[in-house]
């Protein structure tokens, strides 16, 4: 008798444990909370212009969201322009400088204030095929510029026009004027008719190195141009994210993708409790990091957090348990994607992993504009 409920007490203590596990871990089975609009992914192809393309893409956003009308831009207008920009920096820098295809989502809004914008039937960049592949122009452009700095008085006469050439060739021409729906524009006059004002874009990030509410230039490699941030309690700074998203405003992101639980192939991005998770969180729910300003700013400060990638925040997820998902449209394109080119990318991944975002300065929350003067 005392065998026979021994049994009973195991075959239901097994069966809760059985139950729990299953319950513990269950598949994704994500639902949209807010979705904004946007234009479809697209792929940047071989080349490491991705603060173009998230930047690109955001601008769209706010074009279909101040006008109603989708424009598909031109990413290497923007790239095209910004690359004279690098060269005279590293060269004036005696080549004691970041040099190399990145950038942030500042360099396109400068690009935009300076050159205007053009659509992408205009500007595709694309000289030598269906693909873009800059992997050859890059290092023709950098060991160009590393002969400048080695010998300056040598080439100091010839150098621009010989790096324009390479751009030329491989980018195309700078664009003066071209033709869409049937008029004619320069750049400068397209991009009145998007009724975007470029002023009104701020960047905000999370660090303690620096005053809360203070601006200040973030020191990354890929920062050639000294763009300002703006910077915000952690906890502040993923709120100022929510409300944008939730009245309609799409984010810009600058993040590190290094994580081995960010995923292309199942379009996740996490951030683990336990180690021993990183392989199963990737198709199961299991319990995330606690972040912290104190754990953020360390793993920025031993990199573990870098400079990597920029993508495009357009909308919210949950999954069945309620945890919620930041929906970032990736320009990796639709091949081998979870979720058709989007990442669905957890709340403490953002606030462990975002270097920062770009959003309209009517987007954030008004005790934050606040505390920031704008």
């Amino acid at each position: 008798m005392k065998n026979l409920i021994f049994t009973g007490k195991k075959i239901v203590l097994f069966f809760a444990l059985s139950t729990s596990v299953i319950c513990y871990s269950q598949k994704y089975d994500f639902q949209t909370v807010t979705e904004v609009p946007c234009l479809p992914v697209i792929s940047q192809d071989n080349t490491g212009t991705c603060w173009s393309f998230s930047s690109t893409s955001f601008l769209e956003s706010e074009i279909v969201r101040i006008t109603g009308k989708p424009i598909d831009l031109s990413e290497m207008y923007s790239v095209r322009q910004t690359y004279p920009k690098k060269a005279l920096n590293y060269v004036m820098r005696q080549g004691k400088a970041q040099f190399g295809e990145g950038g942030l989502n500042h360099d396109v809004i400068n690009s935009a204030l300076e050159y205007g914008l053009v659509p992408e039937s205009a500007y595709s960049g694309r000289i030598n095929g269906s693909k873009l592949n800059h992997s050859k122009m890059a290092k023709d452009l950098e060991d160009l510029l590393k002969s400048v700095v080695k010998n300056p008085m040598k080439l100091a006469t010839t150098w621009k026009s010989d790096y324009e050439a390479i751009l030329d060739q491989n980018i195309g021409k700078p664009l003066t004027e071209f033709t869409y729906d049937g008029k004619q524009y320069t750049p400068k006059q397209f991009l009145e008719t998007t009724q975007l004002k470029l002023a009104d874009y701020v960047t905000i990030t999370s660090f303690t190195h620096e005053p809360y509410y203070s601006k200040f230039i973030l020191n990354i490699p890929d920062n050639f141009a000294n763009g300002s941030f703006l910077n915000l309690p952690l906890n502040e700074f993923i709120e100022n994210i929510d409300n944008a998203l939730k009245n309609g405003y799409t984010v810009a992101l600058d993040a590190d993708v290094s994580e081995k639980t960010f995923s292309k192939t199942y379009g996740i991005a996490v951030v683990p409790e336990n180690d021993s998770d990183s392989t199963s969180i990737l198709t199961e729910i299991k319990p995330e990091k606690n972040v912290t300003a104190e754990l953020r700013q360390s793993e920025f400060e031993n990199y573990n957090t870098t400079d990597d990638h920029l993508m495009h925040i357009v909308g919210t997820m949950k999954d069945q348990k309620g945890n919620m998902y930041y929906k970032v449209k990736n320009s990796w394109g639709t091949d081998n994607a979870g979720h058709n080119g989007y990442i669905y990318m957890s709340a403490a991944y953002v606030k462990l992993k975002a270097i920062s975002v770009m959003v309209h300065k009517d987007a954030l929350l008004s005790a934050t504009r606040s505390s920031l003067g704008i």
